[in-house]
């Protein structure tokens, strides 16, 4: 029996979980895996509940579990919030520390039918199957932050990016691992014309390479990395490298893919594995049933084979997931001429229902 806490959080998050808890169930009707979901307040949402946005009872919950399934986090309702109680920086980085959960995984991959949904030519994006692995527990995101006054007005911001050996070698291991069952390409993207961290970054990461005589390792800056993205994406395979860089450059990679709402992610490293869709909590949009929940109910695929052990339920839904957007069925953000609008309950529940339709005939 396995144990999986949901975070659903603020804004759109409690409706693309709903529809991936909804496929979870399909999926183990089919399969007969044996799981208990139980919820737990989280974000923005637990800070009204609580005062904090990672209560205890929270976090005791989730370091007891064997996967966690967070929908998103933060909004405008509490930006003026102290830094340290804002639902990002208090609730989302203090738990993917307490996971220890330093490597995150990012697919971006084009389905076949929604090529023309991307900005860019079909001929840059046909076939893209790409994955970002972003340190996701060290650099400036987690270094030291402070604000000084200065004597004649105004202010001065401090913030330090940290990295140790032993912090990037982990993450570059793990890079290496996936590159070697994959093509055998591995691109480390840093800044190490510019920033010390990233000297020891490609130092670290190039000492590893010995080890993995099967696996093509190659340096890239991330300005240049930004650029080639959009160039050309195909060239790319196994994407290496630090937290902020891999936050923005996975979410530029989502574009490739016609919508932010379509990128899943996994962060593993601890003992318990952290499940999570890229794309933010998008308050404009909660609670209108607009929202896609692909990116959700696909990081759900990933849960299944990381932290479930079940790789006949992963494909299940990546299958049904392939299955209904080629029969033409869209939400709105990757809407196209000729296609069938729906809404984010009737997307999952279509998931859904396809997953449990599954290898039967009519």
């Amino acid at each position: 029996m396995y144990k999986i806490t949901t975070l659903p959080g603020d804004g759109i998050g409690p409706e693309v979980i709903a529809g991936a808890v909804q496929v979870l169930n399909a999926v183990r009707e089919r399969t007969g895996i044996e799981f208990a979901i139980t919820e737990a307040p989280f974000g923005g949402n637990a800070y009204d509940q609580t005062g904090t946005p990672l209560p205890e009872a929270t976090l005791r919950q989730c370091l007891a579990s064997n996967a966690v399934l967070m929908g998103a986090v933060g909004g405008p309702k509490w930006d003026n919030l102290p830094v340290h109680l804002r639902p990002e920086v208090g609730a989302l980085l203090p738990l993917r520390k307490k996971l220890a959960v330093f490597a995150n995984i990012r697919p971006s991959m084009v389905f076949s039918s929604l090529v023309d949904a991307s900005t860019l030519k079909r001929e840059v994006v046909e076939g893209l199957d790409l994955v970002v692995i972003r340190e996701l527990t060290g650099g400036l995101y987690f270094g030291e932050k402070r604000r000084e006054q200065l004597p004649q007005g105004g202010f001065r911001v401090i913030e330090t990016l940290e990295y140790s050996t032993e912090e990037i070698e982990r993450v570059a291991r793990f890079a290496f691992e996936l590159a070697r069952k994959r093509s055998g390409r591995l691109t480390s993207v840093d800044k190490a014309n510019v920033l010390e961290s990233s000297r020891l970054w490609r130092e670290v990461v190039s000492g590893l390479a010995a080890e993995y005589p099967d696996v093509e390792l190659s340096h890239i800056l991330v300005d240049n990395c930004a650029m080639q993205l959009v160039r050309y994406p195909k060239q790319f395979d196994v994407m290496l490298t630090e937290n902020m860089f891999g936050d923005i450059l996975s979410d530029q990679a989502s574009q490739l893919t016609g919508s932010i709402g379509m990128l899943p992610s996994a962060s593993l490293g601890g003992q318990v594995g952290l499940y999570e869709p890229i794309h933010g909590s998008a308050p404009d949009i909660a609670g209108q049933n607009i929202a896609n929940p692909i990116a959700t109910i696909m990081s759900v695929a990933m849960m299944l084979r990381y932290s479930l052990d079940s790789e006949e339920g992963a494909a299940l839904v990546e299958r049904a997931v392939s299955s209904v957007l080629g029969e033409g069925y869209r939400t709105i953000d990757i809407m196209q001429p000729g296609m069938t609008q729906l809404g984010t309950s009737e997307m999952s529940r279509l998931i859904a229902q396809r997953v449990s339709e599954a290898g039967t005939t009519a």
